[in-house]
């Protein structure tokens, strides 16, 4: 397995060097990005919420919401909804990683497998995760398990099917080359297969996590009394629409700070994409 390990150590100082030069660039360009993004927030809430009527949704615009957000920092309560949020984030996902994981790597590496498996998946992948509410509601006795099988049901297709092809993307040569060596089945996904797949399964926790935002809002209507979606229902009932916007950009913010994060990690196993 020498050789693997020399080839892997090459390209990636190449990509840590090239990475250096862009990172400059990526950061203007955010930011260019992002001023031109909350200009078009301010300008389309003045165009719509200017008009005779339509002053109670004044909230909606950048100022408000920024002062609405500085409030939601210095208030416990809005943290404690943030951490019961996350832990129902992470519980989905780590619960579909634990299935999706072993499932990829085994479906993508045997043919089979995956000619067998391939229509049940991408049926089920195209059932709404909110089309399992009721059933969700009715098999578990709290809202928090069902708001976690929820986020589950919605993250795990990504996994499995970016798992498949990160091990149909493996080099062949290596796996020849491993068996010649006499390497069994589970040496070749332990210690080629995994590592080598490691990209596809980092992008799939970032589809996963991307996917787990959208469905815990609505899954958080259910009747729980902590969390960002519960904060957003009760300022949209108690017409607060600047705490209800803030509550939006946290959500955003968050969800930012979390892909960033998966993508740092991602970038330590960029270098595996090259051939």
């Amino acid at each position: 397995m020498r050789f693997i390990r020399k080839y892997f150590l090459k390209h990636s100082k190449k990509l840590e060097t090239a990475s250096g030069k862009g990172a400059v660039c990526r950061v203007c360009y955010g930011i260019l990005g992002t001023a031109i993004l909350i200009l078009l927030w301010a300008l389309t809430g003045y165009v719509l919420f200017s008009r005779p009527g339509y002053e109670q949704f004044s909230g909606f615009l950048p100022i408000p919401t920024v002062k609405a957000l500085y409030l939601l920092l210095l208030d416990i309560d809005f943290w404690g909804s943030v951490c019961a949020s996350l832990r129902r984030v992470v519980v989905g996902i780590l619960i579909a990683f634990l299935v999706g994981l072993p499932s990829g790597l085994l479906i993508g590496y045997y043919g089979k497998l995956r000619l067998a498996t391939d229509a049940p998946i991408q049926f089920l992948r195209m059932v709404s995760p909110l089309a399992w509410m009721p059933i969700a509601l009715l098999v578990f006795r709290t809202f928090e398990s069902a708001i976690c099988f929820l986020i589950t049901m919605a993250t795990v297709w990504p996994i499995i099917l970016n798992t498949t092809v990160g091990v149909s993307h493996v080099n062949s040569q290596w796996i020849n080359m491993a068996r010649d060596q006499g390497a069994k089945d589970r040496h070749l996904i332990f210690r080629i297969i995994l590592p080598s797949s490691m990209p596809y399964i980092l992008t799939s926790l970032r589809l996963a996590l991307g996917v787990a935002w959208i469905v815990l809002v609505p899954a958080e209507f259910l009747g729980v009394s902590s969390g960002l979606g519960y904060l957003i229902n009760d300022a949209r009932d108690t017409m607060e629409y600047d705490r209800l916007m803030a509550v939006v950009v946290s959500i955003g913010i968050l969800g930012f700070v979390l892909d960033g994060i998966i993508q740092l990690i991602r970038e330590r196993f960029k270098w595996t994409w090259v051939s």
